[in-house]
């Protein structure tokens, strides 16, 4: 008799364990922003109407195994040649069906919805950031405030963020759990999405696609502040930050990690990822870069400064 009921006592187990164990820790469900809230609100939905058909199958096989088990006083009749059920042949046909429109309706619209500014606040004009991805960091570009920085963000609360995404070296992935669903980042290419932060705070985003050793600590922080707080970051930044050289923005092309750094100008006057797929590379030849494996997480500076000494010294022996 225990047999019988093992699996639903597995299944009782494992449900309390996901929803006693520490949920309300998990990012993507601790929204901050409409479109995270979205996002959760199918995620639950899903699970939730996965977790009733489970129930509902695992009572129906409970059922059948009790009330229909062959017993000692009763003999289950053997008949190999008899013909199927019909109505139970359109039973479980249908209901497949009905699960999955069931299932695809909801998260159709969800993805349709998220392609534009959240409603709440599709009258306020969106900030436009430039997030490119390079191995193993984020570049993030403020074209209207004409402000970069490296490895963190700063953004205004109820205000939509409309993310045009590129890569200048590997297909990396942009994800900031508790504002929204991670966007594919790729050189050649650029992705739009729409993100908003309804509360201020500081919320973790990273690279969600592996692309080599150093992928690990492609993290960064938003911190998301009010409006004025904003404004007034831009006009010290604007004007006490320094201005991005073309042979910084190279530098930064290499294969490594760096600090959080902050300008006054963009990248964009010199490349757009999104329609420049070689840049990067071109970058590293400039600098005598010379990668020892693909995704390599040795130091890129070691090989630069070989190059350099070796210029160095053929130019000596020329004079």
């Amino acid at each position: 008799m225990f047999r019988a009921f093992k699996p639903l006592i597995m299944l009782t187990l494992l449900s309390s364990v996901f929803l006693l164990g520490g949920c309300s820790q998990i990012a993507v469900l601790d929204p901050k922003g409409p479109v995270a809230s979205q996002q959760r609100d199918l995620i639950l939905l899903s699970i939730g109407f996965m977790l009733f058909i489970v129930a509902v199958v695992f009572v129906l096989f409970t059922v059948m195994i009790v009330k229909y088990r062959e017993r000692k006083d009763r003999k289950s009749p053997y008949s190999p040649e008899v013909e199927g059920n019909t109505f139970l042949e359109i039973v479980w046909t249908v209901v497949p069906i009905l699960i999955v429109i069931a299932l695809s309706v909801p998260t159709v619209q969800t993805i349709y919805s998220l392609e534009e500014a959240p409603k709440a606040s599709k009258d306020k004009e969106p900030l436009v950031v430039y997030a490119t991805s390079v191995d193993w960091k984020w570049v993030f570009s403020y074209p209207e405030q004409d402000i970069e920085t490296v490895n963190y963000l700063n953004i205004p609360t109820d205000r939509p963020i409309l993310f045009k995404i590129s890569s200048a070296d590997s297909m990396a992935s942009l994800w900031i759990p508790q504002l929204g669903g991670q966007k594919y980042a790729m050189s050649g290419m650029e992705m739009e999405q729409y993100l908003q932060a309804d509360h201020e705070g500081t919320y973790k985003g990273r690279n969600a696609n592996f692309t080599g050793e150093g992928f690990a600590e492609q993290k960064f922080n938003v911190n998301a502040v009010s409006e004025s707080k904003f404004n007034d970051w831009v006009k010290k930044t604007q004007k006490e930050a320094p201005k991005l050289t073309k042979t910084q923005y190279d530098e930064l092309m290499l294969p490594q990690h760096a600090d959080e750094m902050t300008f006054s100008s963009t990248h964009l006057k010199y490349v757009n990822h999104g329609n420049d797929a070689e840049y990067a590379i071109k970058a590293r030849e400039r600098l005598g870069y010379k990668p020892l494996s693909p995704h390599s997480k040795s130091d890129p500076f070691e090989n630069v400064k070989t190059n350099k000494d070796q210029k160095q010294s053929e130019d000596q022996d020329s004079h």
